[in-house]
């Protein structure tokens, strides 16, 4: 596939290399931002999985440069708008009370400020190239030692003899962009990737501070909402979005929490995450010993696999006849009740380009380069052997 059927295929990829972002991605994050204004108020940041780093190239370009993309260019340019039709009225009517104040919130909306004190902390296995005020990290971030280097990094007075690894200045909003080089086989990718978000999460938890935000990339699968019945313990709000420039024939999806607040006496830990870590298997026999025989055996069924669906009341009978049991989740709450699915929001304007549509280029379309080639690919390796074996095809045989 050449260059120029892909910019037809798919706009976004011709429109990141067009507004110069990194990778067609930045487009999702600034869709997201459309709808739940994730930038209000933000000034400390961490972008786990970075690279190549659009989302990190996002956040310099909104929180340390000052500019306005989507509704916050379209207010910007109504604003300005507003701000030349008032200059022309004054010119011809006498009312200063009612000029003035209008002319100035006009002025207020339309100017570029960037915002101060931002710090913004980028984290990828892969290695990042470099961002005007970005950290970058090279990390894993499934691993217990990337929370010093990440907390040293928000804070270089952080002592890592402490051992602590609570933030000392938390930040306000952590994003996720990763997920696994999928295979093709839906449930080991969804399983993959939630691990990465697990991951994710945990970290997430060390830094945020109370009301903070975290956004991170999913895939729908089968028992997703256990996923958003766990992130419900930890935030107020939970949604579900789509941006308009993923492809709909794709299963990711976007999780937004809104307004971070941990259980009373919480407290984050790689060690121990989520707040049970290792003591879950002892937890979770600890709790099967205080059922009752009978709706002990129905929830080792059904946590097997032995039923197809569980009941959630099911009946014994003992010397005084018939006893109603209902069946309990290993929290204490009812079957029913720990079911939760989280609101589905699709995200972008709908006279927006569709990602899984193909565009006429025009006649003097002139197909562009990526801004930003991966540096360090995981099939780099496979395409310097192919090279040296002759193509796809391996080195001609030469018959004598």
């Amino acid at each position: 596939m050449g260059k120029s059927s892909k910019d037809k295929r798919d706009a976004y990829y011709r429109l990141a290399k067009e507004q110069g972002w990194r990778a067609r991605s930045a487009f999702k994050l600034l869709q997201l931002d459309e709808e739940f204004n994730l930038f209000e108020n933000v000034t400390r940041v961490v972008d786990l999985c970075a690279a190549p780093g659009s989302w990190s190239q996002v956040l310099s370009r909104v929180l340390i440069k000052g500019e306005k993309f989507g509704r916050s260019a379209w207010q910007d340019g109504e604003a300005k708008l507003r701000q030349q039709m008032l200059g022309i009225f004054t010119s011809q009517t006498s009312s200063p009370d009612y000029e003035e104040p209008q002319l100035q919130a006009a002025a207020e909306v339309s100017q570029r400020a960037p915002r101060k004190d931002v710090k913004i902390v980028a984290i990828d296995l892969q290695p990042i190239s470099p961002l005007p005020g970005i950290v970058t990290l090279r990390a894993d971030i499934t691993h217990p030692a990337t929370v010093p280097l990440l907390l040293k990094a928000l804070d270089p007075d952080y002592d890592p003899t402490r051992r602590s690894q609570q933030a000392s200045q938390p930040v306000d909003l952590v994003l996720s962009d990763g997920a696994p080089d999928v295979t093709g086989l839906h449930d080991l990718d969804i399983y993959v990737q939630s691990q990465l978000l697990f991951a994710a999460l945990n970290l997430a938890l060390c830094v945020l501070k109370p009301g903070g935000k975290f956004v991170a990339k999913i895939f729908r699968g089968r028992n997703v909402d256990l996923l958003y019945a766990q992130l419900k313990i930890f935030f107020e709000r939970v949604h579900v979005a789509k941006p308009r420039s993923s492809r709909a024939s794709s299963i990711e999806a976007f999780i937004v929490c809104i307004n971070f607040q941990p259980p009373p006496g919480f407290r984050a830990s790689l060690e121990e995450p989520l707040g049970v870590g290792n003591r879950l298997t002892k937890m979770v026999e600890e709790r099967r010993k205080t059922l009752p025989p009978i709706a002990g055996a129905v929830m080792q069924n059904y946590k097997t696999g032995a039923w197809d669906s569980a009941p959630y009341v099911v009946q014994a009978v003992d010397e005084a006849g018939i006893v109603d049991l209902e069946v309990e989740d290993l929290t204490g709450q009812k079957s029913d009740d720990i079911r939760w699915i989280a609101p589905f929001i699709a995200c972008g304007d709908l006279s927006a380009f569709d990602s899984d549509a193909s565009y006429q280029l025009p006649e003097n379309h002139v197909s562009l380069d990526p801004i930003q080639p991966p540096t360090a690919p995981p099939y780099k390796r496979a395409i310097e052997m192919r090279k040296a074996m002759g193509g796809a095809y391996g080195k001609p045989v030469v018959r004598g």
